[in-house]
């Protein structure tokens, strides 16, 4: 029996030029996918009334280490080496399995609450094969859609981050490819989260890389960021060992070399950029003009809840206003009129929805609402007194909406936010993250 869903009344931001936007629109869901997008739709089905709500696609968050959830804000103020000591040598060895799945749990149960619909969990936290299996559980039970990108252990700062000389274990990646990933069509997909050139050695990247492509998943790798990485030049020595291609994703990019640029651009790869970690630890400059310049499409990322939030909107508005106040500087420097290429709001919301999806490799599934696309779709409350009156319901979400305008959220035609309040068992979630934040804590002590 076919499952019909009616989002009647609302103001469709669908981001597909194809279908565009409707002031009052519906969508029609049928069976987990989205069967019509019109001004006015008759059928018999659970009607959602959307008037005065903007209707968009779900946010996509191509770069978020998931397992982090459980130590939030024990950095605030702290710099990407300090990340390093803090975090990774600090905290990680001493994650279990059980903080992993907490972690994860209340991480995946946050992204959906603010109306991220589609994660790429970037997770270098596989200490034990039992790593990866808790981290997966939690995303499959939260039924958000996710690229589970497995990454390397994390028991020691030296052994893991310094010319490395362990790759990730490819066995334990076949397991998990074969028990899990079977299929690349549900809503969990694979990808491979590697160190790269500079904190590995060239045959640990070599053999990575050619894992990734052996089985088939895309590969996402941190590059260019602040003084620890930006003077390794990864690309080039990515392009020199022959690795570059369309099936692998840059994060943070901020101290690329124009060659470095054309090179990307050149063999198809794409790009995630967390512009608030960015400016705030010292990655460098949110690059997302330049990304652009050079024809790829920026995709956004919230990267670490230790130090910064876990929305979009925060990550829209940082590079938002780090790119205008860059070129808006450079353009009072040179006493030249700022461009007209400068970053409009419709454009952060294109690349916070439609671009994450490219850049995740599910521009085919979700990103927009587009007929035929799974129905991952978030409805904003425009009536609360930070968005109203809405006058350009694409600033209103960018610029004004926050996490408790997020109303509505389906993914794969699946209501997981209804009325403002998740269906999940957020009392659960919550009081597990809360035991693996003592649990983490008394360890740290006890090791200290």
């Amino acid at each position: 029996m076919t499952h019909r869903i009616l989002l009647r009344a609302g103001h469709v931001l669908s981001m597909d030029p194809a279908v565009g936007d409707l002031p009052q629109g519906d969508v029609l869901i049928e069976d987990g996918k989205i069967a019509a997008v019109d001004r006015e739709i008759s059928t018999d089905a659970e009607v959602l009334d959307m008037t005065g709500r903007i209707v968009i696609p779900g946010f996509v968050d191509t770069h978020r280490h998931t397992w982090e959830a459980s130590i939030r804000n024990v950095a605030p103020d702290a710099t990407l080496d300090d990340y390093f000591v803090d975090i990774l040598d600090t905290f990680a060895p001493l994650y279990t399995p059980e903080d992993v799945y907490a972690a994860n749990l209340a991480g995946a149960l946050e992204c959906l609450n603010a109306g991220i619909t589609t994660l790429v969990d970037w997770s270098h936290i596989n200490n034990t094969p039992e790593h990866p299996d808790a981290a997966i559980r939690a995303l499959t039970e939260t039924g958000i859609r996710a690229q589970y990108a497995y990454g390397s252990a994390n028991t020691s700062l030296a052994d893991y981050w310094f010319e490395s000389k362990i790759a990730i274990p490819g066995d334990d990646v076949r397991r998990v490819r074969t028990q899990y990933f079977a299929s690349d069509d549900g809503l969990l997909t694979l990808a491979l989260a590697t160190r790269g050139p500079g904190f590995c050695v060239n045959d640990v990247v070599t053999s990575e890389w050619a894992l990734a492509r052996d089985l088939d998943i895309p590969i996402t790798v941190h590059v260019a960021m602040g003084r620890l990485a930006g003077r390794f030049g990864m690309v080039k020595q990515l392009h020199d060992l022959g690795l570059l291609g369309p099936d692998t994703t840059y994060v943070h990019c901020c101290y690329f070399s124009e060659e470095e640029w054309r090179l990307v651009a050149d063999s198809g790869g794409t790009v995630s950029i967390a512009p608030q970690v960015e400016t705030q630890m010292g990655h460098g400059w949110p690059p997302v003009m330049k990304a652009i310049e050079y024809g790829l499409r920026p995709s956004l990322s919230i990267d670490v809840v230790t130090t910064v939030p876990g929305d979009m909107f925060t990550q829209i508005r940082a590079a938002f206003g780090a790119e205008r106040a860059r070129v808006n500087a450079a353009s009072w420097q040179a006493d030249v009129p700022v461009p007209d290429t400068m970053l409009t709001a419709r454009q952060m919301l294109e690349i916070a929805t439609r671009n994450g999806a490219h850049v995740a490799g599910l521009e085919d599934r979700t990103g927009s609402l587009t007929p035929g696309k799974r129905a991952d779709v978030v409805a904003i409350d425009a009536t609360a007194l930070n968005v109203a009156p809405v006058h350009n319901a694409a600033a209103a979400v960018a610029l004004s909406a926050d996490v408790s305008n997020v109303e509505t959220v389906i993914v794969d035609g699946v209501v997981h936010k209804r009325d403002g309040r998740l269906t999940a068992d957020v009392a659960r979630a919550r009081r597990l993250v809360e035991e693996s934040r003592d649990r983490l804590l008394a360890a740290k002590e006890a090791r200290a």
